[in-house]
């Protein structure tokens, strides 16, 4: 394979540091082999293709830390009409969109499944590679439970998928070990009720520490990670004293719920762009009588949760809940880390370089640089001086995957030259 040169362009290389203007980077199959100013470089003898950036900003893929790709929205009795095979069909164009958005590499916090996965790397349909964790752990009851007070649930179910609902320790254990068998890479556990439940609010606690203990431990055993949806303090507290790293969502935080953070050098994922999108979705009529409340207080409580936790020095990283909310907007979760205390920066490095530490995958991806993979993400605006420019799909200009050109929107006026 030809190696590629990207140049005319000024490279964010995801560390932090200064912008490197007139900058390229040089690509061989899936990998960086170099980047710095250009002239810098030494450049191989071999046939290269240029790629002009045309005065546009070079960035790493960024990385979704929680998307739901096998929905699109989210709505109780769409099981009831919605064919099996329809979902899988959305889900194509859902992981598309999110490639589109500049989103390389995604952690969906359930219902995609190992197939999902796979397809993706066998190159069957486009999107960003993924981290799975298949079927989030639910209590009776819970936020995951289908249940209606009627007696009846809706809920999606086929052969080797794992159901979400268990209890006491024994049952937990079991129920890790059937999604770690259906192939998840991570944990999923809903440690609190959540917005859309129809028997729960989101402060309520869900588990015990035992119960969450036992799936820290039987995570541990594959060296895999568990991830908390966690909106009441109790719930968060919970969880970061089992030993789980990642909190989503984090609403209501307290000062314990925080220090608790430092201490266990845990990291908050808190998916502002849902808590909008729902507040959209209530002034508008669309939400469920039972989810209005909820939604409300999540949004106005859940902003000044996020800032305190930033202030105090919590890591933090880009986490959406999209297909929830819609899919493709991704990185207008950028500006709203932005609104909460963090410097353009700081937001590009949340979305990219800790997020790959954050999946533990920081060696291959996160950053530009020799050695890792070539995601880059070219944009037609400066996002440190417009950072909810970014949120506009329109704005990334050129999605690269592993060396290999997924969306370019100037096709026609980009030159390639052999």
């Amino acid at each position: 394979m030809a190696y590629f040169l990207i140049r005319n362009g000024t490279l964010i290389d995801g560390h932090g540091g200064k912008p490197v203007e007139n900058a390229e980077i040089l690509i061989k199959n899936h990998k960086i082999i170099d980047s710095g100013v250009e002239g810098s470089l030494k450049l191989p003898n071999d046939k290269i293709k240029y790629l002009d950036a045309r005065g546009g900003f070079i960035l790493p893929g960024f990385i979704d830390c929680h998307v739901h790709m096998m929905f699109t929205g989210f709505r109780f009795e769409d099981p009831l009409y919605t064919p099996l095979s329809l979902y899988f069909y959305q889900t194509t164009e859902n992981l598309k969109k999110t490639l589109n958005a500049g989103v390389t590499t995604a952690r969906d916090a359930g219902m995609a499944d190992y197939g999902v996965k796979i397809a993706v790397e066998q190159g069957l349909i486009k999107g960003p590679r993924l981290q799975i964790s298949v079927m989030p752990l639910s209590i009776t009851g819970g936020h995951f439970d289908f249940h209606h007070k009627s007696g009846h649930q809706i809920k999606t179910t086929y052969p080797g998928l794992p159901d979400s609902i268990c209890d006491g320790e024994d049952e937990v254990r079991k129920r890790v070990r059937e999604v770690l068998r259906a192939g998840a890479d991570l944990v999923k556990v809903m440690v609190t009720g959540g917005v859309i439940s129809a028997n729960d609010s989101p402060e309520h606690p869900q588990f015990t520490i035992g119960e969450l203990r036992v799936m820290v431990e039987e995570a541990s055993f594959r060296g895999l990670p568990v991830m908390a949806h966690a909106h009441g303090s109790s719930g968060v507290k919970n969880a970061l004293k089992s030993g789980i790293k990642s909190i989503e969502h984090g609403t209501y935080l307290d000062d314990e719920c925080i220090s608790l953070f430092i201490k266990n050098d845990a990291w908050l994922v808190p998916t502002m762009l849902v808590h909008q999108v729902n507040m959209d979705k209530l002034e508008s009529g669309e939400l469920p009588e039972f989810s209005q409340e909820d939604a409300r207080s999540v949004f106005i409580k859940g902003l000044k949760s996020v800032k305190k936790a930033h202030e105090a020095g919590v890591k933090m990283v880009m986490g959406t809940d999209s297909g929830i909310g819609p899919h493709g907007q991704n990185l207008r979760e950028l500006g709203l880390l932005c609104e909460v205390g963090m410097k353009p920066m700081e937001a590009i490095q949340a979305g990219t370089k800790h997020a790959a530490e954050l999946l533990g995958w920081q060696d291959k991806i996160g950053t530009i640089e020799k050695g890792k993979l070539a995601d880059i993400v070219i944009t037609s605006t400066n996002p440190l001086q417009n950072i909810d420019s970014m949120g506009n799909p329109d704005n990334i200009a050129l999605v690269m995957k592993e060396g290999k050109i997924y969306k370019d929107i100037e096709h026609e006026f980009r030159l390639l030259i052999d």
